[in-house]
């Protein structure tokens, strides 16, 4: 379901779990994630809602797991738009289901049957069929002054080792992607966390990376997972390590 204007120029589109997002400047839109194979149709709907779907000009990945990477070479392929993902994460890009993780993918959601559900429509929408993208263009951490929105790229490995979130300083607005997240796919559980160690490359750095998210300032995080936080990454990033790693 598209929620048009979840931030200043920023839109929301979320299908099976996962959260994509489109932000706009002027007569110029980029995609935040890709999504599961299965959001295809709804972002060619949303772009079309939104009037900029001759108007895409980059796809920017926070990290590279499969389900962000989902319809990537779709979006490449229809918009002719460069794919752009931290040097850290290019192999996942193109190998998305080889990815580091601390804990067994299968035993964590068993001992937490409230992910089933979420699971489940995430493998009914594409889960296991996403295909890797190569000839990806680096995204270096700092101001990235040709996107639209001008972020800032702040590098917070730990999920991944080429996690970023994207900094809108002058919308108030932070994109965290998975570095932080309102629901854990693999435990059901809503509220500002990290994801699980079945997902997670390194739990402690994910934790450590905190607290550059909880130092920018904003008053609203956009996740990879669950609904929008409305309020400071600080008071996200607080109720984040009460929580702890899972």
């Amino acid at each position: 379901m598209l929620t048009s204007e979840v931030a200043e120029g920023i839109h929301w589109l979320e299908h099976a779990h996962v959260n994509v997002y489109f932000v706009e400047q002027e007569d110029r839109v980029m995609i935040v994630d890709a999504g599961l194979p299965g959001i295809w149709p709804h972002i060619r709907a949303a772009l079309r809602e939104l009037g900029f779907e001759n108007s895409v000009v980059a796809l920017v990945l926070t990290h590279a797991h499969f389900d962000h990477v989902g319809v990537a070479a779709k979006l490449r392929t229809t918009y002719r738009l460069p794919i752009l993902v931290h040097p850290g994460d290019a192999y996942i890009a193109a190998h998305p289901y080889r990815y580091k993780h601390e804990l067994n993918r299968l035993t964590v959601p068993l001992r937490n049957p409230g992910s089933l559900p979420i699971l489940g429509r995430m493998t009914l929408a594409g889960a296991l069929t996403v295909r890797g993208v190569t000839d990806t263009l680096p995204l270096v951490p700092g101001i990235a002054g040709n996107l639209p929105g001008t972020p800032e790229i702040v590098h917070v490995p730990g999920h991944t080792a080429g996690h970023v979130a994207l900094h809108f300083a002058d919308r108030q607005t932070l994109i965290v992607g998975d570095a932080l997240v309102t629901l854990n796919p693999y435990t059901g559980l809503k509220g500002p966390q990290i994801v699980s160690g079945a997902a997670t490359a390194d739990s402690p750095q994910a934790l450590e990376s905190l607290d550059r998210i909880a130092a920018l300032p904003a008053d609203r995080v956009l996740t990879g997972h669950g609904e929008p936080w409305l309020s400071t990454p600080a008071d996200a990033v607080a109720i984040a390590r009460l929580n702890g790693p899972s």
